[in-house]
């Protein structure tokens, strides 16, 4: 397999001079002599201004002879080259690339919506021109099925209750997940000679028809956890009142004034509206 040849042509501005000199001295060679045969030097001529180049910044042209790689020209300004080659622009700018919002299913099985912004740029040329069949469809074709394969690998979002622990996942993990999207891309890439730059979750959400049914989940999965803490918090401080009152003995309490401070500090910690206090003007067994 050929690999990238970089070469550096004549220079433009001198052809350009010798073109000029052939070209009108001919004519008026033509003119004072009265002779045809200065009409070749004036086609030659012709022929030298097709192989007349300009690379910009950040550009190159692909040089063929007749089917044959001939090198690429990477280094800007103006130059001049065989006549006879095919030259083909290709562009060393950074790409963006913003795919369409895809399908999938996730490591669960659950319908997500998910796209990816990729910023690419062709690093070698020869790959890019002659190993693919055309590098930028390339790139939107392999970059969509990386992204069906990351979404199969990591499940959307983690649910304990099911007893689906994952240290990853495609909602919380950002980075993890843009880094394993990069690797998979460039992976993919790499046959048509393109540089990954950066690639990572541009749109990410449930598909419509469970949208709102994970909303409610998550919803109810995020109250149960305020609960949990409310009453672990709630727990705490009744253990602390306890122990600050039987220390500073400020008043006996029995098994069964205990059951009912507890009782009440518990409502009064976990309810999610305000208690409304009770004067009880007896004792507890009355």
């Amino acid at each position: 397999m050929k690999e990238e040849k970089i070469i550096v042509p004549t220079n433009g501005y001198l052809m350009l001079l010798v073109f000029f000199v052939m070209f009108f001295g001919s004519i008026a060679a033509i003119v004072a002599l009265e002779t045809p045969w200065f009409g070749l030097s004036i086609f030659a001529a012709i022929v030298i201004m097709f192989g007349f180049i300009m690379v910009q910044p950040n550009g190159s042209r692909v040089l063929l002879l007749f089917g044959e790689y001939k090198g690429t020209v990477k280094k800007n300004g103006f130059y001049w080259v065989n006549p006879f080659y095919t030259k083909k622009k290709i562009s060393l700018r950074a790409s963006n690339f913003d795919s369409e919002r895809l399908k999938v299913n996730d490591k669960l099985g659950n319908p997500v919506m998910i796209s990816t912004i990729l910023v690419w740029r062709v690093e070698n040329t020869y790959n890019a021109a002659f190993d693919v069949d055309n590098y930028e469809n390339f790139v939107r074709v392999q970059t969509d099925a990386a992204v069906r394969k990351l979404a199969s690998m990591y499940p959307y979002d983690n649910f304990a209750d099911e007893g689906h622990d994952e240290d990853i996942t495609l909602r919380s993990s950002v980075n993890e997940v843009s880094e394993a999207l990069e690797k998979e891309i460039e992976e993919r890439l790499s046959i048509a000679g393109i540089e990954v730059l950066e690639a990572r979750i541009g749109y990410l959400a449930y598909a419509q028809e469970i949208a709102n049914a994970m909303l409610k989940r998550q919803q109810a999965t995020a109250i149960v956890a305020a609960r949990h803490k409310i009453v672990e918090g709630a727990v705490s401080m009744v253990e602390m009142a306890i122990e600050e009152l039987n220390k500073k003995e400020v008043v006996n309490l029995d098994e069964e004034r205990k059951a009912a401070m507890v009782s009440n500090l518990m409502v009064v910690l976990c309810g999610d509206k305000d208690a409304s206090p009770v004067v009880n003007t007896g004792t507890l067994s009355h």
